[in-house]
This record gives C-alpha cells, sequence and structure tokens, in this order.
C-alpha cells in the first residue's frame, strides 16, 4: 500500500524533550525535594519576511516533530493497515459531476450559506487511495484524479518504497497502477491506473483565490479511513518546513485535521476546486502523531505546474 511515510529523529533540545517528574530521597512522607523547574518556553523570534525559515522543532517549550502523512508500516501506518484488514472497503454512493480543467481565478471567502455537503458530494469521486505492497511492508496515501483514464497525482513519499502498486477509488474498486513519472524536489508523482475511463478529475485553483480564513475540506484516507472529510480555514500562507527527510516551501497551512495516509489528498475549497494537496503535519511529539491542527500543502500553482512538467516526461 502507497504512502509510506518516513519520520525525522526525534528532536531533543538541550535540557531534552521533557522532563520526566521526579522526587528525591524521602526521609518521611512530608520532606521530598520538588521536581526542577520546567525549561522556559521557545519564543518565536521576529520574522525577517517571506516564508524562507524553517519551521521550528520546539513550540512553546514542548517538542514539535513534522511528518510526511504517509501511513505506512509503523505508528499510524500499523493502525491503518490493521483497519483496512479488519473493514474491507465499502462501495460508496456517488454521482458524477461535469468535468473541468479550467482554474479558478475568483477570490473569497467562506459564508454561512456555503453548502459543504454540495462540495464532498462533487469533489469525492475523483479522490482516490494509493496502495502499495512490499516484501517487507505495505502503506496507504491518497491522490487525485487528473485524467478520465486513471492518471493520478500523489506524493512522491507514498511511492517511494518498492512495491506493487494498486488504486482504489471512492466506489472500493481497487486496479493495479504503475509509477509514471516522480519529483523528488517537489514531493509530487504521478500514478497511472489501469483499465479506467470515465473518471472525473479534479478542478485546480489558483493561489490568488486563498486567502486566510477561507474555508477548506481535507479529502483522503487518514490512518486508513478511506472517503474521509475534514473541514478547517486557511491558517497561513507561504510556509516552510523541514522533515528531516523533505525540505519544502511555499506552502499552505490549514487548521483541517490531516492525519497519516491523507498525504497526496485533496486540500478544496468551497467552490471545489483543489488548493493543495496534503504533504506534512505538525506533532506534539514522536509518540503522539496524530494532528495538532497545523496541517500543510502544497499550493496549486506549484501542483500545476508539475504536473506539466512530469507530463511531458511521459508523451
Amino acid at each position: 500500500m502507497t504512502d509510506l511515510m518516513s519520520r525525522p529523529p526525534y528532536y531533543r533540545g538541550a535540557h531534552g524533550a521533557y522532563a520526566d517528574e521526579r522526587t528525591g530521597d524521602r526521609d518521611d512522607n512530608t520532606n521530598v525535594t520538588p521536581p526542577p523547574p520546567p525549561a522556559p518556553p521557545y519564543v518565536m523570534p521576529p520574522s525577517g519576511g517571506g516564508g524562507g525559515r524553517h519551521w521550528p522543532r520546539r513550540v512553546g517549550g514542548a517538542a514539535a516533530i513534522l511528518a510526511l502523512v504517509a501511513g505506512g508500516g509503523t505508528a499510524g501506518g500499523v493502525l491503518a493497515e490493521r483497519y483496512l484488514a479488519d473493514h474491507p472497503a465499502t462501495a460508496a454512493t456517488t454521482s458524477s459531476v461535469t468535468s473541468t480543467t479550467a482554474t479558478s481565478t475568483s477570490t473569497g471567502s467562506a459564508t454561512e450559506g456555503d453548502d459543504l455537503a454540495a462540495v464532498v458530494k462533487a469533489v469525492q469521486p475523483s479522490v482516490v487511495t494509493v496502495l502499495v505492497d512490499g516484501n517487507q511492508s505495505s502503506s496507504l496515501g491518497s491522490g487525485v484524479v487528473i485524467s478520465s483514464d486513471g492518471l493520478i497525482l500523489t506524493n512522491n513519499h507514498v511511492i517511494a518504497e518498492d512495491g506493487t502498486v494498486s488504486v482504489r477509488l471512492s466506489s472500493g474498486k481497487t486496479v493495479p497502477a504503475t509509477v509514471v513519472a516522480t519529483d523528488t524536489t517537489n514531493d509530487l508523482a504521478l500514478v497511472q491506473a489501469t483499465g479506467l475511463s470515465g473518471l472525473t478529475p479534479v478542478t485546480f485553483g489558483t493561489d490568488d483565490s486563498v486567502i486566510v480564513g477561507d474555508t477548506v475540506l481535507a479529502f483522503g484516507a487518514p490512518l486508513g479511513l478511506e472517503n474521509t472529510v475534514t473541514s478547517g480555514i486557511v491558517s497561513a500562507l507561504d510556509r516552510s518546513v523541514d522533515t528531516g527527510t523533505e525540505k519544502l516551501t511555499g506552502l499552505l497551512q490549514t487548521d483541517a485535521a490531516i492525519n497519516q495516509g491523507n498525504s497526496g489528498g485533496a486540500l478544496v475549497d468551497t467552490s471545489g476546486h483543489v488548493i493543495g494537496i496534503n504533504v506534512a503535519i505538525a506533532t506534539a511529539s514522536e509518540s503522539s502523531t496524530g494532528s495538532i491542527g497545523v496541517g500543510f500543502a502544497i499550493p496549486a500553482d506549484k501542483v500545476t505546474a508539475v504536473i506539466k512538467q512530469l507530463e511531458s516526461q511521459i508523451r
């Protein structure tokens, strides 16, 4: 299964990530040496402008771990695999929508009247689960349909490990697939699913249509839970992150819940346009790998530019 997560080494500061609560020798029940005071919280230095600096590894005195959000043979990936083994994919009821590849130039934020359910119904058929089965481990991630015959966009780290690749549609149908082009610098890849036709490609937005505070939906298969949608807002623009294995710049930040298995899935605005591809999250510690509301996505303009480059390699 695809989307094998590669995690950075656990970060420890000069005094360690956390100080264990300790007590001293006691002569009776009252004389106890108090634990040492906690280290002072990290204070972020003033920004020098732009998004060039890396996201700090320590925030508010706790260790912030940046990780690619793939579900693999360790950590959350184990849960993903166990879930899939115990819960076979269930066919979902979907409806086809008109396909379009035009980019959006509209600007605006969400209002109370936005019908998010309608957005989900339109976008869900265009989001898939990408799986890789290897000799040593299996992993999974997400992807988006970019052509009616089954060309799928996902993250490169989803398909980076050797193994047999397959794609599962939102309907539950699973078909063989082949990796046809990769961009390791921008962590994107193209996968061609076989024997498919009539799929609905996603519609990409543009970076100038995105403003902080916009409502967004994140699509994917967190922890193997396929056809999952979460909601939030655009929290910030032009973020740079260093996961230890990847250095990415110009990312969107969102508080929509993103977890392992969401890699390669879509971050969508309320018009149903893909404004980003989910790629990484910050977590509180190495042992706590769930969403803390700090997720990152590769913005649409970079994604569409990379797609053009990758498609030129397979023509």
